[in-house]
């Protein structure tokens, strides 16, 4: 069903309302179990995932674009031209078309860690562009599960979303319940802790690589990992720099030590 919308303010695309405010969207996602996708591989990721479509905003120059969905799913289509559009969301959407999805119910840690060898740990990053680059970085190299403080940025968040292309999708993730002890639920699973720090103490990360179940901690951008974090990792792990650099942004960090880590494996 395609429904002409000619105000910015009509009541019906409430969903999609200020997409640049953090703190309204966060309450707004979170009040109303959704999350949007933007993008036709995007939004057919998320649908390949499980998740159902809301609805969808777009222009009329995308309705051909998703006309399997509209005709096939009977998806409500909110049709708007493209100063409307800006008017909703705050800017130009270029990628043409924006999906309202219902989230799905998060598995627990166990659930994610079962049959898992490769595991990545985010503490505390609250950078959603970090986290979706962090994500796409996982499901390129082979990680098979996140697990996520329970302080972390959402995943699901859009802009987390678009930078991973949909990765979120793909990688299986969970979040703590419990900062102080969490990490405990990963070591009884039978996880060796190798905490990513600069530090010089920590050893070059590939000597640290024993082939079995592993979990990679990474902290926060700006401090890193918490001093208990890396009181309670079974190792401290770093990656050898050079040119008096002495550490790296996250994601970056993050590529180089899933790499690694799933490469010894090989």
């Amino acid at each position: 069903m395609v429904i002409p919308v000619e105000d910015s303010t009509d009541p019906r695309i409430a969903d999609y309302v200020r997409l640049r405010d953090v703190d309204l969207r966060k309450s707004l996602e979170g009040g109303r179990g959704l999350f949007l996708a933007e993008g036709e591989k995007v939004i057919r990721r998320a649908i390949a995932a499980g998740h159902r479509v809301r609805s969808m905003l777009m222009t009329a120059k995308w309705l051909d674009r998703f006309a399997d969905l509209i005709d096939g799913d009977g998806v409500t289509v909110y049709l708007v031209s493209d100063e409307v559009m800006e008017g909703i969301t705050g800017f130009q959407v270029h990628r043409g078309a924006l999906a309202s999805m219902a989230r799905r119910e998060l598995p627990s840690v166990a659930e994610v860690l079962r049959g898992a060898r490769h595991v990545v740990v985010l503490e505390d990053l609250v950078d959603h562009t970090n986290v979706g680059a962090i994500f796409r970085c996982a499901a390129a190299l082979g990680v098979d599960a996140i697990v996520l403080s329970p302080r972390c940025a959402d995943p699901l968040y859009r802009r987390s979303v678009k930078v991973s292309m949909g990765s979120v999708f793909s990688v299986p993730y969970a979040r703590l319940k419990d900062w102080h002890d969490g990490l405990a639920e990963l070591r009884d699973h039978g996880f060796r802790l190798l905490a990513l720090t600069p530090a010089e103490s920590a050893v070059p990360i590939e000597e640290a690589l024993t082939g079995g179940r592993t979990a990679l901690l990474l902290g926060s951008e700006g401090d890193g990992l918490s001093s208990r974090w890396l009181a309670e990792a079974d190792q401290g792990v770093r990656i050898p720099m050079s040119r008096e650099v002495d550490s790296l942004n996250v994601a970056a960090a993050a590529a180089i030590a899933c790499y690694l880590l799933t490469a010894a494996a090989r």
